[in-house]
């Protein structure tokens, strides 16, 4: 074995898993452009917007947990062919948004299929990388994850062009995503792919999902429940946080009696909380990131922001391998020295008062950040093979799922918080003037209520050429939210770095850290 892959054909799929996330990636930096576009057409509050994009994770979720717990059973190729379709769906969907009666719910399920798309191929990708590659997991499961923050570069730079430049309808600009689609599709077809070395041996689904067990069902069943609780809002105000728990309640009590009673890995357990962190901290904020630097400075300095961040990104996960080797750093060494750089990047961004400054202060969050995500994946498939494509698919479904209820969200309803305390201390009469209609929560608690500012009216105060007096009040104020925004997002690459720092003194207590062979360990 070579690190050319296990099949003649390795790098083939790997490209091809490359695009298909390019089209995942462009996609999210399209939709994270024309917030704006939604937010002034339909009136939508920041709480809305955040859940819209919230969507766009939400359904990742179940595309890679179903297509995980299936795609060793019926084969890769069915699951590409579904998420091409799915592809196409979202595209129809999103588009019927035409006024702002049905906008919400058309944004919201079109982002969702479109998630679902992306969840199926990383259902397909992440394990088929990791099995071609066995020997070195870290390194390609980071090129594989370049293409993210590639198709947020073609994608910011194909909406600033159409949209700050040429004033193309925002549909248009959405619908670019479906030629990487094309692509990945072409490159897919007629491949022949390898099964996981679990699903090689005759490993049961049952064998694989005994390491999750009770213990990493319940984070998982507990993003199901805050998901299910917020779609039956709509339908049932009143009982739609009793609806979502028993659900999730019901999901967890169908796993445990599957496994038999298994309490699962405390190991996997640890590593699927951290990864719902790591899918709020990255996901999410890259979710608002171009929104509120657009905000502080220009649009289009908001756009050079994201774009210089999601470079840096794409360099750098190439150069994975060479970082743990000339560094001798294991994964999760990998991993704690990011989590501290995310920290101090982030902290920076909320005191940041130029664009030089906000090149430096971002440029270094994105260097933080730029590993979690496949190295995490990577932890998964070394010390858990025996779970084949499960664990690896439930603990991406976890991440995008925290992403999309509490990251995505948690930042739309911290804008608003902020926002709104910042205007009424500095300026009561024109926050009640400025304020939204429909209160704002988080996590579905109706002890976080509270009245942020009104969209509209809002994007008139920044688009103005003039401004009023109170208008002048309401940007600062927004601002001003923006700040405590990411200064509050900065606590959570901190507590990661103390869980980091904890799985190393594990480790090293173990004899350190390596990636396990399928007959070293048990299901």
């Amino acid at each position: 074995m070579s690190e050319e892959g296990i099949t003649p054909n390795a790098k083939r799929l790997l490209w091809a898993g490359f695009m298909a996330i390019l089209a995942a990636g462009v996609g999210f930096a399209l939709r994270g452009g024309i917030f704006d576009n939604w937010g002034k057409e339909y009136g939508f509050t920041a709480a809305q917007l955040g859940a819209i994009g919230g969507a766009g994770f939400s359904g990742f979720c179940f595309g890679i947990i179903v297509g995980g717990v299936i795609v060793d059973k019926i084969g890769y190729g069915k699951l590409v062919f579904v998420a091409v379709l799915c592809h196409i769906l979202s595209a129809f969907v999103t588009f019927g948004a035409s006024t702002p009666d049905n906008a919400y719910n058309m944004l919201f399920w079109g982002m969702f299929i479109f998630a679902y798309a992306n969840g199926t191929l990383e259902a397909v990708a992440n394990p088929l990388v990791a099995t071609l590659f066995p020997e070195k997991r870290t390194h390609y499961l980071n090129i594989l994850h370049a293409s993210w923050p590639a198709g947020m570069v073609l994608g910011t730079i194909a909406g600033w062009i159409l949209d700050d430049k040429m004033g193309v309808s925002w549909k248009i600009q959405l619908a670019l995503y479906l030629v990487p689609t094309v692509l990945y599709a072409v490159m897919f077809m007629g491949q022949k792919f390898p099964k996981s070395e679990a699903a090689a041996k005759g490993t049961s689904f049952v064998e694989m999902l005994k390491p999750v067990g009770i213990l990493g069902a319940l984070v998982a069943c507990y993003l199901l429940s805050l998901f299910f609780g917020d779609i039956f809002k709509g339908v049932s105000p009143d009982s739609a946080k009793t609806i979502g728990y028993g659900i999730g309640g019901a999901l967890l009590i169908a796993v445990a009696i599957f496994t038999k009673g298994s309490l699962g890995s405390l190991l996997l357990f640890v590593l699927f909380v951290t990864h719902a962190i790591v899918g709020s901290v990255e996901l999410g904020t890259d979710s608002w990131i171009q929104n509120i630097t657009g905000n502080l400075f220009t649009s289009e300095q908001g756009k050079y922001l994201f774009i210089w961040t999601s470079a840096i990104m794409f360099g750098l996960r190439f150069c994975a391998h060479w970082i743990e080797t000339t560094l001798k750093l294991s994964p999760i060494g990998l991993l704690l020295v990011c989590s501290i750089i995310a920290c101090i990047g982030l902290t920076l961004a909320s005191g940041m008062e130029s664009f030089g400054m906000a090149l430096i202060a971002l440029g270094i969050y994105a260097i933080g950040k730029t590993f979690f995500w496949p190295t995490m994946l990577a932890v998964v498939g070394d010390r858990f093979p025996h779970t084949g494509a499960v664990a690896m698919s439930i603990m991406g479904g976890i991440g995008m799922l925290s992403s999309g209820m509490i990251g995505a969200p948690g930042l739309g309803y911290g804008k608003d918080r902020f926002a709104g305390e910042a205007l009424k201390e500095s300026n009561p009469a024109v926050y009640e003037e400025y304020k939204a209609t429909k209160a704002s929560t988080f996590l579905n608690l109706d002890a976080t209520s509270v009245i942020g500012l009104d969209g509209t009216k809002l994007g008139e105060a920044k688009d103005a050429k003039e401004r009023t007096e109170a208008q002048k009040a309401v940007v600062l104020a927004d601002q001003a939210g923006d700040r405590k925004t990411l200064k509050t997002d900065a606590y959570l690459p901190a507590i990661m770095a103390v869980i980091y720092l904890l799985l190393m003194l594990y480790f090293k207590g173990i004899g350190g850290y390596r990636h396990l062979k399928l007959d070293e360990v048990k299901a």
